[in-house]
């Protein structure tokens, strides 16, 4: 992989001219975005993000921590944070923001250690790849979760997107789930390979965290199809 992200984050941190990032979908046309919005304050961020920051207790993991903002939030207000990314140049530039427990490391990798809180922002459920991986990631959280722990995942129901037909139907796709997109990012006239990312809606989340033993709740609903998530282990 050749890590644009990172390297966009990276650049932008070191004042390396950085350019904006090109995002396309299998179902959506280029977009572009400003690498600066993954550096945003608290102030700056949308009120699903505010919300799981305000829910945050204990031990914190933040998974899949970008250029790191959630995790600096935090770390200011003196929580004990753990940042963690497989993109190597995103962690040199969140230890360069003077994070004290950024490094790279998949989330499976994660062991010998229990957590309070575990964050999975902007669009979390997009790590699982897959509908069907999606249990074999929600079982490795649930081993790292302390008892009365809890995660916060954030995503988007994308039905939206798709056409409807003549009945009021949307036209999605009869092979599989319809919020598995392949995403492919460009940067600096480069272009990663196609990568998965998922989007879950809410009920398809709350029913594989029951089917894993795990409790759902619905937190916060966004203004666009999003929404903010708490699952916790079952009493």
């Amino acid at each position: 992989m050749k890590d644009l992200l990172g390297q966009a984050i990276l650049d932008f941190q070191t004042n390396n001219s950085s350019e904006d990032l090109v995002t396309e979908t299998n179902i959506s046309d280029a977009d572009e975005m400003s690498v600066a919005y993954l550096f945003r304050n608290y102030d700056e961020m949308p009120k699903l993000e505010k919300k799981a920051l305000q829910l945050a207790k204990g031990k914190v993991l933040d998974i899949g921590c970008g250029a790191g903002s959630h995790s600096l939030y935090l770390q200011k207000k003196g929580f004990d944070v753990t940042s963690i990314d497989i993109s190597e140049n995103a962690i040199k530039a969140c230890q360069l923001r003077e994070l004290q427990k950024a490094k790279v490391q998949n989330i499976l990798e994660v062991e010998n250690e229990k957590f309070d809180t575990i964050l999975l922002l902007m669009n979390g459920t997009g790590i699982f790849e897959t509908l069907n991986q999606t249990s074999k990631y929600l079982q490795k959280l649930k081993s790292i979760l302390n008892p009365n722990g809890q995660i916060l995942i954030d995503s988007s129901d994308i039905i939206y997107m798709f056409d409807k037909d003549d009945d009021d139907s949307f036209q999605v796709p009869a092979d599989g789930y319809y919020g598995e997109l392949t995403f492919t990012i460009s940067y600096k006239n480069e272009t990663e390979e196609p990568f998965p990312w998922l989007y879950l809606d809410y009920n398809t989340l709350q029913n594989v965290a029951f089917a894993n033993g795990l409790q759902c709740e619905l937190i916060l609903e966004g203004n666009h199809f999003d929404y903010l998530a708490k699952i916790t282990l079952k009493k």
